[in-house]
């Protein structure tokens, strides 16, 4: 068994974020319930605070630091979400916040993380230049790094997701999360295996960043070599606390192809009404394409984050 977070910090960090969050819908759609021939519940963490779950994880970091932490402020290299959510939180807590970003970054998301405040560093966009450029901006400012997803406080903050899921809709017999980094699908299993045990929790990748996937089957980390899916959230590779988590507890992952993933986003737009980017459509699509063995089961989706670029819709 792989050592994970106890639960009571998951509590400890619901507690801490609560003021600072949504406590976000559960919304269903029965025309999407007949598509794939089971009781979906989608959690519509869209509607969150900045756009997506990742403000759950940037609260409970940011608030989690001392005061002498927190007043040499904060820095994170990020593709979006988490760079705006950790901006915003940063703000919040009335500290800088230093974000490097790769230059293919959408640009919603960059003019987000400038709108709370964050102070931007643009860099190359490879894995090692986002690292690169983080410790570089480190070293010249003094902030404390709070990493995107390998990161206890980030797992546990990510974690409420699923705790609130499980009261709002106590009885879901599947829960299916995104995989990129591994910090939400780390944070469900963790809630799901506590408050849920009977439920599989399954885990839904772009066939076009398929780490986890591989690394699973393979039974060993396998870093990420194609990066170009449309789920730009989800380009990264596992972490060295994700990766255990993942490999200990997931039931099983899921993989989707790049028209199954455009198909998912219109479908959720047209058919729930719902406006997610390509990264949390992903689970919906997993199940387009995918035997699942769902026949009539309750099935948790977790809407990973709702900022689509309106200038760049996956299927113009």
């Amino acid at each position: 068994m792989a050592e994970y977070i106890d639960f009571a910090l998951v509590r400890a960090a619901h507690e801490r974020i609560r003021s600072h969050i949504h406590r976000t819908p559960v919304i269903t759609c029965a025309a999407l319930d007949r598509r794939v021939d089971a009781r979906l519940f989608f959690k519509c963490e869209n509607l969150q605070k900045a756009g997506a779950f990742k403000s759950r994880g940037a609260c409970n970091a940011v608030f989690s630091l001392s005061d002498e932490e927190a007043r040499r402020g904060v820095a994170t290299h990020s593709s979006g979400n988490h760079a705006a959510a950790l901006a915003r939180a940063a703000a919040l807590r009335g500290v800088p916040a230093h974000i490097v970003m790769p230059a293919n970054s959408r640009r919603i998301k960059i003019d987000a993380v400038r709108e709370y405040g964050g102070q931007v560093t643009l860099c190359e966009p490879t894995l090692a230049a986002r690292e690169e450029t983080a410790a570089r901006v480190m070293r010249e400012t003094g902030a404390v790094l709070i990493h995107p997803y390998d990161d206890e406080r980030i797992i546990a903050g990510q974690a409420t997701a699923t705790v609130e899921l499980l009261e709002q809709v106590p009885d879901l017999d599947v829960i299916i999360a995104p995989v990129g980094g591994g910090g939400l699908l780390s944070g469900t299993l963790i809630a799901a295996k506590h408050l849920r045990p009977i439920a599989r929790v399954l885990a839904a990748e772009p066939q076009l960043a398929d780490d986890a996937y591989r690394g699973w089957r393979a039974g060993h980390f396998v870093p990420a070599e194609r990066t170009d899916t449309i789920a730009d959230g989800l380009r990264t590779s596992l972490g060295r606390l994700t990766f255990p988590i993942i490999m200990d507890l997931v039931d099983d992952i899921l993989l989707a192809s790049e028209e199954a993933i455009v198909e998912a986003t219109r479908m959720l737009l047209q058919r729930a009404k719902t406006v997610v980017e390509a990264s949390a459509a992903v689970p919906l699509a997993a199940l387009l394409e995918n035997e699942a063995d769902l026949h009539g089961r309750r099935v948790g989706i977790i809407l990973s984050g709702g900022n689509l670029d309106l200038d760049d819709l996956p299927w113009k």
